[in-house]
C-alpha cells in the first residue's frame, strides 16, 4: 500500500441553513469565507471570518476540536474551504445554499457594529 495521497474527491456533509444555526455553538462554528465586500454588507451574527484564499494559510485559527461550518454566499465557495479543511484533518460541513438561503430563511444578517446587513 503506498502512502500518497488520494486523488478521490473528499465527501463532505452537507446541512441546509436551519440546522446549521441551531449547530452554531454546539461544538460547531460558523465559517464565513466570502469576500471581505461580501462579509463586511452582512453575515451571520457568530460567524468568524476566512476568506477562502486565506483558509489553508490561517487554518491554525480555527478550534480543531469543533466542527467547521462552512459559509458562503451560494455553497459553492465553502464546499471548496470544507474540503481544504478536511484535508488538513478538521471536521467539516458544508451549508448548502450558503449566506443567500440563510437570508431567504429569515436568519439574522448583520454589519460588524451589529447593524442589519445585507446578503450581496
Amino acid at each position: 500500500m503506498d502512502n500518497q495521497p488520494s486523488s478521490e474527491p473528499l465527501l463532505i456533509p452537507q446541512i441546509d441553513v436551519t440546522e446549521a444555526s441551531n449547530r452554531v455553538g454546539n461544538a460547531c462554528m460558523l465559517l464565513d469565507v466570502r469576500t471581505p465586500e461580501e462579509y463586511l454588507a452582512g453575515h451571520a451574527p457568530e460567524a468568524t471570518w476566512i476568506p477562502l484564499d486565506d483558509v489553508a494559510e490561517r487554518a491554525g485559527e480555527l478550534d480543531r476540536d469543533l466542527a467547521i461550518l462552512a459559509i458562503c454566499r451560494a455553497g459553492g465557495r465553502s464546499q471548496k474551504a470544507a474540503e481544504i479543511l478536511a484535508d488538513l484533518g478538521f471536521c467539516t460541513i458544508n451549508v448548502s445554499g450558503g449566506m443567500n438561503a440563510w437570508a431567504a430563511a429569515g436568519l439574522e444578517v448583520v454589519t460588524d457594529d451589529g447593524s442589519p446587513g445585507e446578503v450581496i
